[in-house]
Protein backbone atom coordinates (compact mmCIF):
# COMPACT_ATOMS: atom_id res chain seq x y z
CA UNK A 1 0.00 0.00 0.00
CA UNK A 2 1.12 3.60 -1.00
CA UNK A 3 0.31 6.86 0.19
CA UNK A 4 0.40 10.07 -1.32
CA UNK A 5 3.70 12.08 -0.84
CA UNK A 6 2.74 15.77 0.82
CA UNK A 7 5.65 18.29 0.57
CA UNK A 8 5.25 21.82 2.27
CA UNK A 9 4.54 24.33 -1.22
CA UNK A 10 7.29 26.75 0.34
CA UNK A 11 10.63 25.99 1.15
CA UNK A 12 12.83 27.61 3.44
CA UNK A 13 16.23 28.99 3.52
CA UNK A 14 18.98 26.31 2.61
CA UNK A 15 21.30 25.90 5.82
CA UNK A 16 24.34 27.75 6.16
CA UNK A 17 26.40 24.90 5.48
CA UNK A 18 25.13 23.70 2.25
CA UNK A 19 28.01 24.02 0.04
CA UNK A 20 30.12 21.71 2.15
CA UNK A 21 31.81 18.76 1.05
CA UNK A 22 29.99 15.36 1.63
CA UNK A 23 32.03 12.07 0.29
CA UNK A 24 29.23 8.76 1.18
CA UNK A 25 30.31 5.61 -0.36
CA UNK A 26 33.07 6.90 -1.34
CA UNK A 27 31.60 9.81 -4.20
CA UNK A 28 31.98 13.87 -3.20
CA UNK A 29 28.93 15.16 -3.11
CA UNK A 30 27.74 18.36 -1.05
CA UNK A 31 24.20 18.83 0.82
CA UNK A 32 23.30 20.72 -2.52
CA UNK A 33 23.78 18.23 -4.81
CA UNK A 34 21.69 15.40 -2.51
CA UNK A 35 18.26 14.50 -4.08
CA UNK A 36 15.25 15.93 -2.12
CA UNK A 37 13.12 12.93 -1.65
CA UNK A 38 9.38 13.60 -1.59
CA UNK A 39 8.18 12.45 2.12
CA UNK A 40 5.14 12.07 3.70
CA UNK A 41 4.10 14.29 6.55
CA UNK A 42 4.76 12.68 9.25
CA UNK A 43 7.28 10.76 7.94
CA UNK A 44 8.90 7.58 9.65
CA UNK A 45 12.32 7.08 7.54
CA UNK A 46 13.50 3.93 7.27
CA UNK A 47 17.08 4.56 5.11
CA UNK A 48 18.60 1.92 3.28
CA UNK A 49 22.18 3.93 3.14
CA UNK A 50 24.13 6.76 4.93
CA UNK A 51 23.61 8.72 1.64
CA UNK A 52 19.51 8.78 1.26
CA UNK A 53 19.57 9.66 5.25
CA UNK A 54 21.56 12.95 4.45
CA UNK A 55 19.09 13.60 1.89
CA UNK A 56 16.23 12.88 4.67
CA UNK A 57 17.91 15.41 6.90
CA UNK A 58 18.33 17.96 4.09
CA UNK A 59 14.78 17.57 3.47
CA UNK A 60 13.99 18.36 6.79
CA UNK A 61 16.32 21.22 7.20
CA UNK A 62 14.28 23.01 4.08
CA UNK A 63 10.99 22.17 4.55
CA UNK A 64 10.51 21.38 8.42
CA UNK A 65 8.71 18.22 7.54
CA UNK A 66 7.90 16.07 10.73
CA UNK A 67 11.01 12.98 10.74
CA UNK A 68 11.83 10.27 12.73
CA UNK A 69 14.64 8.72 10.79
CA UNK A 70 16.31 5.58 11.43
CA UNK A 71 17.68 2.53 9.67
CA UNK A 72 15.50 -0.59 8.77
CA UNK A 73 17.91 -2.86 10.84
CA UNK A 74 16.70 -0.72 14.34
CA UNK A 75 12.75 -0.48 13.71
CA UNK A 76 11.46 -4.29 14.02
CA UNK A 77 7.77 -5.36 13.16
CA UNK A 78 6.80 -4.27 16.56
CA UNK A 79 8.16 -0.45 16.26
CA UNK A 80 6.54 -0.25 12.79
CA UNK A 81 3.33 -0.49 14.24
CA UNK A 82 3.74 1.40 16.69
CA UNK A 83 5.12 4.09 14.45
CA UNK A 84 1.77 3.58 12.26
CA UNK A 85 -0.86 4.10 15.75
CA UNK A 86 1.19 7.79 16.07
CA UNK A 87 0.23 9.05 12.83
CA UNK A 88 3.51 8.43 11.12
CA UNK A 89 3.71 7.05 7.73
CA UNK A 90 6.91 4.22 7.89
CA UNK A 91 9.05 5.32 4.51
CA UNK A 92 11.36 2.82 3.54
CA UNK A 93 13.79 5.53 1.37
CA UNK A 94 16.25 3.94 -1.06
CA UNK A 95 17.42 4.38 -4.70
CA UNK A 96 14.16 4.56 -6.08
CA UNK A 97 12.54 6.96 -3.58
CA UNK A 98 10.19 6.87 -1.35
CA UNK A 99 7.90 4.22 0.24
CA UNK A 100 5.54 4.96 2.45
CA UNK A 101 2.99 2.84 4.14
CA UNK A 102 -0.27 4.27 5.26
CA UNK A 103 -0.60 5.52 8.90
CA UNK A 104 -3.08 3.09 11.11
CA UNK A 105 -4.24 6.70 12.43
CA UNK A 106 -3.22 9.68 10.47
CA UNK A 107 -3.35 12.64 12.28
CA UNK A 108 -2.20 16.65 11.34
CA UNK A 109 1.48 17.13 11.17
CA UNK A 110 3.92 19.11 13.62
CA UNK A 111 6.08 21.21 11.54
CA UNK A 112 9.77 21.22 12.42
CA UNK A 113 9.82 18.38 14.86
CA UNK A 114 12.19 16.03 14.54
CA UNK A 115 11.91 12.71 16.61
CA UNK A 116 15.12 10.20 17.65
CA UNK A 117 14.89 6.85 19.17
CA UNK A 118 16.76 6.02 21.97
CA UNK A 119 19.42 3.50 22.17
CA UNK A 120 16.78 0.91 24.21
CA UNK A 121 19.65 0.29 26.50
CA UNK A 122 16.77 0.63 29.24
CA UNK A 123 14.49 -1.34 27.41
CA UNK A 124 12.61 -1.23 23.87
CA UNK A 125 13.57 2.53 22.71
CA UNK A 126 11.13 5.20 23.04
CA UNK A 127 10.39 8.49 20.79
CA UNK A 128 12.31 11.57 22.43
CA UNK A 129 10.96 14.74 20.42
CA UNK A 130 13.71 17.48 19.50
CA UNK A 131 14.00 20.11 16.20
CA UNK A 132 17.16 20.90 14.50
CA UNK A 133 17.71 23.95 17.05
CA UNK A 134 17.96 21.75 20.08
CA UNK A 135 20.11 19.31 18.07
CA UNK A 136 22.60 22.02 17.41
CA UNK A 137 24.78 22.02 20.35
CA UNK A 138 27.83 23.53 18.30
CA UNK A 139 27.28 27.06 18.32
CA UNK A 140 30.22 29.32 18.05
CA UNK A 141 32.68 29.66 15.16
CA UNK A 142 34.90 26.77 14.64
CA UNK A 143 38.08 26.04 12.59
CA UNK A 144 37.34 24.49 9.04
CA UNK A 145 37.60 20.95 9.74
CA UNK A 146 37.01 17.38 8.04
CA UNK A 147 34.75 15.51 10.38
CA UNK A 148 34.21 11.80 9.94
CA UNK A 149 30.78 10.33 10.76
CA UNK A 150 30.31 6.89 11.76
CA UNK A 151 27.16 6.81 13.35
CA UNK A 152 24.05 5.24 12.52
CA UNK A 153 21.53 7.00 10.69
CA UNK A 154 18.85 9.09 13.00
CA UNK A 155 20.69 8.08 16.61
CA UNK A 156 21.49 11.38 18.63
CA UNK A 157 25.09 11.12 17.70
CA UNK A 158 24.95 11.04 14.69
CA UNK A 159 22.96 14.18 14.18
CA UNK A 160 25.52 15.88 16.66
CA UNK A 161 27.71 15.50 14.04
CA UNK A 162 25.39 16.07 10.74
CA UNK A 163 23.69 18.80 12.73
CA UNK A 164 27.52 21.03 12.91
CA UNK A 165 28.14 20.43 9.23
CA UNK A 166 24.36 21.34 7.73
CA UNK A 167 24.68 24.82 9.93
CA UNK A 168 28.18 26.18 9.64
CA UNK A 169 30.38 26.72 6.70
CA UNK A 170 34.07 24.16 6.27
CA UNK A 171 32.49 21.52 8.27
CA UNK A 172 32.85 19.14 5.40
CA UNK A 173 31.47 15.06 6.08
CA UNK A 174 32.77 12.16 5.48
CA UNK A 175 30.69 9.62 6.34
CA UNK A 176 31.13 6.07 6.51
CA UNK A 177 28.75 2.76 6.29
CA UNK A 178 28.41 -0.36 8.21
CA UNK A 179 30.79 -2.17 5.63
CA UNK A 180 33.16 0.09 5.80
CA UNK A 181 33.75 0.70 9.70
CA UNK A 182 36.39 -1.97 10.03
CA UNK A 183 38.56 0.20 7.18
CA UNK A 184 37.64 3.47 8.64
CA UNK A 185 41.14 4.73 8.88
CA UNK A 186 41.75 3.91 5.10
CA UNK A 187 38.98 5.86 4.09
CA UNK A 188 39.61 8.89 6.06
CA UNK A 189 43.24 9.80 5.30
CA UNK A 190 42.22 9.70 1.51
CA UNK A 191 39.91 11.98 2.26
CA UNK A 192 41.81 14.28 4.43
CA UNK A 193 39.60 13.47 7.38
CA UNK A 194 41.13 15.74 10.59
CA UNK A 195 38.12 15.27 12.96
CA UNK A 196 36.32 12.36 14.07
CA UNK A 197 34.30 11.24 16.56
CA UNK A 198 32.93 8.25 18.38
CA UNK A 199 32.46 5.93 21.22
CA UNK A 200 35.23 4.47 23.19
CA UNK A 201 34.37 1.00 21.63
CA UNK A 202 35.01 2.58 18.28
CA UNK A 203 38.35 3.82 19.15
CA UNK A 204 39.35 0.48 21.06
CA UNK A 205 38.43 -1.15 18.12
CA UNK A 206 40.80 1.03 16.04
CA UNK A 207 43.65 0.77 18.13
CA UNK A 208 43.26 -2.82 18.83
CA UNK A 209 42.48 -3.93 14.93
CA UNK A 210 45.59 -1.47 13.03
CA UNK A 211 47.19 0.99 15.37
CA UNK A 212 49.29 2.10 12.40
CA UNK A 213 46.48 3.19 10.20
CA UNK A 214 45.18 5.20 12.45
CA UNK A 215 48.51 7.16 13.12
CA UNK A 216 48.12 7.45 9.17
CA UNK A 217 45.08 9.61 9.58
CA UNK A 218 45.55 13.67 10.58
CA UNK A 219 43.55 14.28 13.04
CA UNK A 220 43.30 17.56 14.87
CA UNK A 221 40.34 16.95 17.27
CA UNK A 222 39.24 13.66 18.41
CA UNK A 223 35.68 13.62 20.37
CA UNK A 224 34.66 10.37 22.36
CA UNK A 225 30.91 9.98 23.80
CA UNK A 226 27.91 7.34 23.89
CA UNK A 227 29.51 5.24 27.17
CA UNK A 228 31.84 6.10 29.70
CA UNK A 229 35.02 7.47 28.73
CA UNK A 230 37.99 6.14 30.94
CA UNK A 231 41.43 7.49 31.45
CA UNK A 232 42.88 4.21 29.91
CA UNK A 233 41.89 5.45 26.04
CA UNK A 234 41.84 9.13 26.50
CA UNK A 235 45.69 8.03 27.33
CA UNK A 236 46.34 5.91 24.51
CA UNK A 237 44.37 8.58 22.32
CA UNK A 238 46.60 10.85 23.54
CA UNK A 239 50.19 8.63 22.92
CA UNK A 240 49.07 8.28 19.13
CA UNK A 241 48.02 11.87 19.05
CA UNK A 242 50.40 14.32 21.07
CA UNK A 243 49.07 17.30 19.29
CA UNK A 244 45.32 16.72 18.51
CA UNK A 245 42.55 17.87 20.96
CA UNK A 246 40.79 15.14 22.50
CA UNK A 247 37.37 15.83 23.99
CA UNK A 248 34.72 13.74 25.65
CA UNK A 249 31.02 14.97 25.54
CA UNK A 250 28.10 13.41 27.39
CA UNK A 251 25.05 13.61 25.97
CA UNK A 252 21.61 11.54 25.56
CA UNK A 253 18.87 11.80 23.45
CA UNK A 254 16.97 13.20 26.32
CA UNK A 255 18.86 15.93 27.57
CA UNK A 256 21.24 16.57 24.53
CA UNK A 257 24.86 17.65 25.11
CA UNK A 258 25.33 18.37 28.38
CA UNK A 259 28.83 18.09 29.23
CA UNK A 260 32.23 18.92 27.44
CA UNK A 261 35.80 18.39 28.57
CA UNK A 262 38.88 19.04 27.01
CA UNK A 263 41.67 18.27 29.73
CA UNK A 264 42.85 14.96 28.99
CA UNK A 265 41.09 13.84 31.95
CA UNK A 266 38.29 11.12 32.58
CA UNK A 267 35.38 12.51 34.32
CA UNK A 268 34.55 16.35 34.74
CA UNK A 269 35.57 18.79 37.96
CA UNK A 270 33.74 18.24 41.02
CA UNK A 271 33.12 22.60 40.84
CA UNK A 272 31.06 22.53 37.80
CA UNK A 273 28.25 20.53 40.15
CA UNK A 274 25.32 22.37 40.80
CA UNK A 275 26.88 25.56 38.59
CA UNK A 276 23.57 27.45 37.58
CA UNK A 277 25.07 29.46 34.13
CA UNK A 278 22.01 30.86 31.62
CA UNK A 279 21.89 28.91 28.80
CA UNK A 280 23.96 26.13 29.77
CA UNK A 281 22.89 22.88 31.59
CA UNK A 282 22.66 22.12 35.57
CA UNK A 283 24.55 19.24 36.53
CA UNK A 284 24.25 17.32 40.21
CA UNK A 285 23.85 14.38 41.83
CA UNK A 286 21.27 12.21 43.45
CA UNK A 287 21.83 8.90 45.16
CA UNK A 288 24.73 8.28 42.81
CA UNK A 289 22.47 9.21 39.52
CA UNK A 290 23.47 11.77 37.47
CA UNK A 291 20.67 14.16 37.00
CA UNK A 292 20.56 17.60 33.79
CA UNK A 293 18.79 20.27 33.95
CA UNK A 294 19.25 21.49 30.14
CA UNK A 295 17.93 23.95 27.78
CA UNK A 296 18.08 21.47 24.68
CA UNK A 297 16.23 18.67 26.24
CA UNK A 298 13.45 16.41 24.47
CA UNK A 299 9.93 17.64 24.22
CA UNK A 300 8.24 16.95 27.55
CA UNK A 301 11.49 17.07 29.64
CA UNK A 302 11.66 20.55 30.93
CA UNK A 303 13.15 20.31 34.65
CA UNK A 304 15.52 18.09 36.30
CA UNK A 305 15.88 14.72 34.33
CA UNK A 306 17.48 11.51 35.99
CA UNK A 307 19.53 10.20 33.68
CA UNK A 308 19.89 6.70 34.84
CA UNK A 309 24.26 7.07 34.65
CA UNK A 310 25.86 5.97 37.32
CA UNK A 311 28.47 8.78 38.86
CA UNK A 312 31.30 8.16 41.81
CA UNK A 313 33.34 11.26 42.96
CA UNK A 314 37.21 10.81 43.35
CA UNK A 315 40.08 12.90 43.71
CA UNK A 316 37.78 16.21 42.97
CA UNK A 317 36.37 14.49 39.74
CA UNK A 318 32.90 13.34 39.07
CA UNK A 319 33.08 10.29 36.89
CA UNK A 320 30.28 8.41 35.17
CA UNK A 321 30.84 4.92 35.21
CA UNK A 322 27.61 3.13 34.07
CA UNK A 323 23.96 2.51 33.89
CA UNK A 324 22.30 2.50 37.00
CA UNK A 325 20.67 -0.59 36.48
CA UNK A 326 23.62 -2.38 35.71
CA UNK A 327 26.57 -1.02 37.17
CA UNK A 328 26.11 -2.01 41.10
CA UNK A 329 26.94 -5.33 41.94
CA UNK A 330 25.85 -6.60 45.01
CA UNK A 331 28.58 -8.90 46.58
CA UNK A 332 27.84 -10.31 50.00
CA UNK A 333 26.16 -7.18 50.79
CA UNK A 334 29.11 -5.02 49.42
CA UNK A 335 28.24 -2.68 46.68
CA UNK A 336 31.11 -2.85 43.81
CA UNK A 337 30.89 -0.74 40.80
CA UNK A 338 31.37 -2.32 37.76
CA UNK A 339 32.97 0.67 35.90
CA UNK A 340 35.59 1.04 38.52
CA UNK A 341 35.90 -2.78 38.08
CA UNK A 342 36.25 -1.72 34.17
CA UNK A 343 38.66 0.66 34.35
CA UNK A 344 41.38 -1.23 36.32
CA UNK A 345 40.91 -4.04 34.07
CA UNK A 346 41.61 -1.55 30.76
CA UNK A 347 43.97 0.24 33.17
CA UNK A 348 46.75 -2.84 32.56
CA UNK A 349 48.73 -2.55 29.42
CA UNK A 350 47.78 -5.99 28.42
CA UNK A 351 44.36 -5.37 28.03
CA UNK A 352 42.29 -3.65 24.81
CA UNK A 353 38.69 -4.01 26.33
CA UNK A 354 37.10 -4.90 29.28
CA UNK A 355 33.79 -5.81 30.26
CA UNK A 356 32.65 -6.67 33.91
CA UNK A 357 29.27 -7.89 35.15
CA UNK A 358 27.85 -9.72 37.93
CA UNK A 359 27.24 -13.82 38.32
CA UNK A 360 25.06 -15.42 40.10
CA UNK A 361 26.96 -17.42 42.98
CA UNK A 362 26.37 -19.91 46.16
CA UNK A 363 26.63 -17.89 50.06
CA UNK A 364 27.86 -14.70 48.10
CA UNK A 365 24.59 -14.14 46.09
CA UNK A 366 26.38 -12.71 42.85
CA UNK A 367 30.28 -12.57 41.88
CA UNK A 368 32.71 -10.40 40.03
CA UNK A 369 33.44 -11.82 36.28
CA UNK A 370 34.64 -10.10 32.91
CA UNK A 371 35.19 -10.85 29.91
CA UNK A 372 38.65 -9.12 28.04
CA UNK A 373 40.10 -8.67 25.00
CA UNK A 374 44.02 -8.54 25.06
CA UNK A 375 46.33 -5.60 23.38
CA UNK A 376 47.62 -7.52 20.32
CA UNK A 377 51.31 -5.85 20.88
CA UNK A 378 51.27 -7.11 24.81
CA UNK A 379 54.02 -9.20 25.69
CA UNK A 380 54.10 -11.43 26.75
CA UNK A 381 50.26 -11.69 27.57
CA UNK A 382 48.97 -11.72 30.51
CA UNK A 383 47.00 -14.76 31.84
CA UNK A 384 43.29 -15.19 33.52
CA UNK A 385 45.66 -15.04 36.81
CA UNK A 386 47.69 -12.02 36.29
CA UNK A 387 44.76 -10.41 35.60
CA UNK A 388 43.19 -11.19 38.94
CA UNK A 389 46.66 -10.14 40.45
CA UNK A 390 46.38 -6.99 38.94
CA UNK A 391 42.86 -6.49 40.18
CA UNK A 392 43.60 -7.59 43.52
CA UNK A 393 46.55 -5.44 44.17
CA UNK A 394 44.09 -2.50 43.00
CA UNK A 395 40.49 -3.25 44.02
CA UNK A 396 39.13 -4.49 47.35
CA UNK A 397 38.45 -8.10 47.71
CA UNK A 398 35.56 -8.73 46.92
CA UNK A 399 35.43 -6.53 43.64
CA UNK A 400 38.47 -8.75 42.05
CA UNK A 401 36.78 -10.72 39.28
CA UNK A 402 36.62 -14.74 40.16
CA UNK A 403 36.16 -15.15 36.30
CA UNK A 404 38.00 -13.68 33.28
CA UNK A 405 37.25 -14.97 29.81
CA UNK A 406 39.71 -13.63 26.99
CA UNK A 407 37.61 -12.71 23.45
CA UNK A 408 39.11 -12.59 20.49
CA UNK A 409 37.24 -9.48 19.43
CA UNK A 410 35.55 -6.55 20.73
CA UNK A 411 32.29 -6.91 20.42
CA UNK A 412 30.26 -3.70 18.88
CA UNK A 413 26.76 -3.28 18.10
CA UNK A 414 25.34 -0.49 15.61
CA UNK A 415 25.00 2.24 18.03
CA UNK A 416 29.14 1.45 17.95
CA UNK A 417 28.60 0.79 21.86
CA UNK A 418 29.60 -2.69 23.69
CA UNK A 419 27.58 -3.81 26.68
CA UNK A 420 29.42 -2.18 29.54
Amino acid sequence: MTVATTQPATAGPEPAGVDNRIVVGGAPLTWRTLPSPELPDPAAVLATSARHALAAARQHAVHGTELLLSTASRVDATMRAELGDAGFAVTLLDDDGAHPSAPARPRAAEPGRLWLLTSGSTGRPKRVGHTLATLTTVRADQPDRTWLCPYAPGTYAWWQVVTLSLTQPDQHLVVVDPDELDDWPVVAAAHGVDAASGTPTFWRRTLYRDVAALARVPLRQITLGGEPVDQAILDQLREVFPAARISWIYASSEVGASIVVHDGRAGFPVEWLDRETPGRPTLSVRDDELVVTSPYHGVGLAGPVRTGDRVQVLDGRVLITGRLDSDEINVGGSKVSAGVVRGVLTQHPGVAWARVTGRRAPVLGRMVVADVVLAPAAAPLPDEAALVRWCADRLPEHAVPRRIRVLTEIPVKETLKSDV
